[in-house]
């Protein structure tokens, strides 16, 4: 009977290997390029490009003006080193949705962000991370508060002095 389930466990553990394995059609890679493209995923790091620059400053620089100057003439045409590994993150971002959603599911989480309300969402995602991490703190300290003085309180009845 266990040599069965085992048989059984490992045929299932290939076959969930395989499906995962497989590539996404063309019809659902360019979808989810769209998605990342609409969940302006791109633009972000887009944005990393010049944070990017001025970490390295320091580092090629070393403290000396001469070099600063010529540096940061020099980045001024550094998007074009840029852009194939801009091009490679979001193919991959995409292949990870895709691999993630069915066709249909990514084309109806698109059109949710592409809609105003997908989009204020995303505006505010930051803010509204924050704020629910901030009231999960906040919640997670009272009930701790409460639990620890019920469990003193329960440990004092039974006359553990604390």
């Amino acid at each position: 009977m266990s040599r069965c389930l085992l048989a059984i466990a490992g045929v299932l553990l290939f076959l969930a290997g395989g499906a995962s394995a497989e590539t996404p059609s063309p019809e659902a890679m360019n979808t989810a390029r769209k998605l990342v493209v609409t969940l302006k995923i791109a633009d972000q790091y887009r944005a990393l490009l010049p944070q990017l620059l001025l970490k390295l400053r320091p580092v090629v620089a070393q403290d000396r003006p001469e070099i600063e100057r010529d540096y940061d003439a020099m980045t001024a045409p550094s998007a074009a080193i840029y852009a194939p590994f801009f091009t490679a993150m979001v193919d991959q971002i995409a292949a990870v949705y895709a691999a993630s959603f069915t066709l249909d599911e990514l084309r109806q989480i698109e059109a949710f962000y592409a809609q105003p309300a997908g989009q204020k969402l995303l505006a505010q995602s930051d803010a509204l991370a924050q704020a629910s991490a901030q009231i999960g703190q906040d919640v997670s300290q009272k009930a701790a508060d409460e639990l620890k003085r019920r469990l003193i309180e329960g440990l004092r009845q039974k006359g553990h002095k604390l």
